[in-house]
């Protein structure tokens, strides 16, 4: 998670999809290159993330319907504005962003000194039915509740990520500090948990999808805001043949690269690993892990 350099496994798994025998896969990035960290394999369900602490309500959120014993003389209750339809065509990025209304980012990425065997493995491989409930749990997770409820992170965009990833891989360590299904970094991991204030484990196989969809929501957000007038759909409908022209492919490309080779202020929208992030779309549609 939040990788720079483009994975080995990248390159690998291009190989398996021309091949049409895809069997298993490389690691993603959450820092440049390498896996991203999974979590340990456990039985019990992981409880659903709560509201984030941190973030009041909105004006609109503290709305409550008028009462009906209210007297003719109270003044009448504020009417409750629909939210407008979102357009069928996404906002194009802005050139000039506007300021981050996420001040909480990410730590810069520490990649560890490689082990003497990488990548190694360390516990029980999670089943591939386990991967896939973990998986499709995480994605169900509402991560924004109060300012941005409707981001929901697509169960395509997380089954291709952690297959691009580890190859659904939970108990893999990779060479530059990545841990399991979505090869989380343990620095980033620690820092979501302290934004969001959760007690993850990263080698938890269900912990370690959380945190990886965690990331995705949080960059949804970080990056929506800035350069796509706080659209946060990720349709790949909404991009065109422009790398640069959708939230999806940004969302993708941070995930691997870090959000600040991404998003800087004052900066147009920038894709820096795009074989990384033509992977990951690739996979969203052509994965054999979506039979799964």
């Amino acid at each position: 998670m939040v990788r720079r350099t483009d994975r080995l496994g990248a390159a690998v798994l291009a190989g398996f999809i021309v091949a049409g025998t895809l069997g298993g896969c490389t690691p993603k990035e959450q820092s440049p290159q390498g896996l991203t960290a999974p979590v340990a394999v456990t039985e019990t369900p992981v409880a659903a993330l709560p509201d984030e602490p941190t973030e009041e309500p909105t004006s609109a959120a503290r709305v409550t319907a008028p009462s009906p014993a209210l007297s003719s003389s109270a003044p009448p209750a504020a009417k409750v504005l629909a939210k407008p339809d979102r357009p069928a065509v996404a906002p194009r990025p802005r050139r000039v962003p506007r300021p981050p209304t996420e001040t909480r980012v990410p730590p810069p990425v520490r990649k560890p000194p490689p082990p003497a065997v990488c990548p190694s493995y360390k516990g029980t491989q999670a089943t591939r039915a386990q991967v896939k409930a973990a998986l499709t749990d995480a994605a169900g997770r509402i991560y924004w509740p109060v300012s941005a409820p409707d981001i929901k992170i697509p169960l395509t965009l997380l089954k291709a990520t952690a297959w691009q990833e580890s190859g659904w891989q939970s108990n893999i360590y990779a060479c530059d500090g990545g841990v399991g299904l979505l090869q989380v970094m343990p620095d980033t991991a620690t820092w979501m948990n302290q934004r969001f204030e959760k007690s993850y484990q990263i080698d938890v196989y269900q912990d370690n999808a959380y945190l990886g969809a965690t990331y995705l929501a949080w960059a949804t957000k970080y990056i929506g805001d800035m350069y796509f007038e706080a659209d946060y759909r990720l349709d790949p409908a909404l991009c065109t043949s422009e790398l640069n022209s959708c939230l999806l492919n940004a969302v993708i490309a941070a995930y691997n690269f870090g959000h600040g080779a991404v998003a800087q202020e004052g900066k147009p929208l920038a894709i820096p690993n795009p074989s990384y992030v033509r992977n990951v779309r690739a996979l969203m549609t052509e994965c054999v892990c979506l039979g799964y």
